[in-house]
């Protein structure tokens, strides 16, 4: 058994690591603010002895006793991102350094959970590690592409100057239960809308591609890369490499939702990426890994969620937008 630090560990996917990691038999610390993560994402895991939740911002120093660390804490998606956007880099980078300090202090393996926007809008096709990006450090979109990019620096200079045990994985876009249906990103929102029967709202013409892999997919990838050998720390590709159009996610949404809903085309994001599609050879290579859950097979377990959400009798309420840090 091990005792394992999760940041973000109240958020959609931290939700899911803490459960994996309880149902394996570890002791687990999750630590959020509760920006955009939510107490009734583990409310089933608070009567368990081996987890304690803990609300806590990680640009301040947290101490414990641990043995891993996986990094999630973060804001996500475009609207909770840019709502703060000095708030997300700081989280980002300020939050890596204390998350390294204290893998140093108790000599703890950490994991830093990436993204796909390190790539930014790639020239390249399907990415790979090898990649550098495309990424505008001064756009709308750059507190959180460029946060996590320095992230990655800090991690990996902590590596090389303090020997410290890393890992670090680039997420690619995850959808599953525990997604707030207000939280912006494209799967939620399809969903959402098309349960509702509303017109639902795609940016540009729709042509734009994504790879979409079911969160259960993602969790497998980061403990096995959690699990690797010291020597190999990344980064490294997890996603899932099948690419969709945006506009052939809607009308899968619309087909297995039975919904009525109808397409409004507005105007395309600034930096919003043309094509994003991982290159998984390394991961199963060096994870034997690879998604197992396709998007049809997915979506239908994502749609039963969201419909248990919206046919609850108390409204549903939006993620706080009063960080931690302005409530003291």
């Amino acid at each position: 058994m091990k005792r394992i630090l999760v940041t973000g560990g109240a958020g959609f996917i931290g939700s899911h690591l803490c459960t994996r990691l309880i149902n394996d038999g570890h002791s687990v610390i999750c630590l959020d603010n509760y920006f955009t993560g939510d107490r009734a994402n583990v409310w089933h895991l608070m009567n368990n002895p081996r987890f304690e939740l803990v609300r806590h911002d990680i640009i301040n120093p947290y101490s414990a006793e641990v043995d891993e660390i996986y990094n999630l804490a973060c804001p996500a998606s475009p609207i909770h991102y840019q709502y703060d956007p000095v708030k997300t880099i700081k989280t980002s980078v300020m939050g890596a350094v204390n998350m390294l300090s204290l893998g140093r202090h108790v000599n703890a393996k950490v994991l830093q959970a990436s993204t796909s926007e390190v790539y930014g809008d790639p020239i390249v096709h399907p990415q790979k590690e090898e990649y550098w990006g495309n990424v505008n450090p001064v756009g709308i979109r750059s507190c959180y592409d460029e946060g996590k990019r320095c992230a990655e620096t800090l991690f990996m200079d902590y590596h090389r100057q303090k020997k410290l045990k890393i890992k670090i994985i680039r997420i690619f876009n995850t959808y599953g239960p525990n997604m707030h249906p207000n939280d912006g990103r494209v799967v939620s929102n399809f969903i959402v809308q098309a349960l509702k029967n509303e017109d639902i709202t795609l940016y540009g013409d729709g042509s734009q591609t994504r790879s979409f892999q079911y969160v259960d997919d993602l969790v497998e990838g980061m403990v096995r890369m959690m699990n690797t050998e010291d020597s190999f720390v990344g980064p490294i590709n997890i996603g899932n490499p099948n690419e969709f159009t945006i506009k052939q996610l809607a009308e899968k949404v619309i087909e297995l939702t039975g919904s009525s809903s109808k397409f409004v085309f507005k105007p395309l994001p600034g930096d919003d990426p043309k094509q994003r599609q991982p290159d998984i050879s390394l991961a199963k290579e060096k994870l034997n890994w690879e998604p197992t859950v396709q998007l049809e097979e997915g979506l239908i377990k994502t749609i039963n969620y969201f419909k248990s959400v919206i046919s609850r009798k108390e409204p549903v309420v939006q993620p706080s937008f009063i960080p931690l840090y302005q409530l003291k």
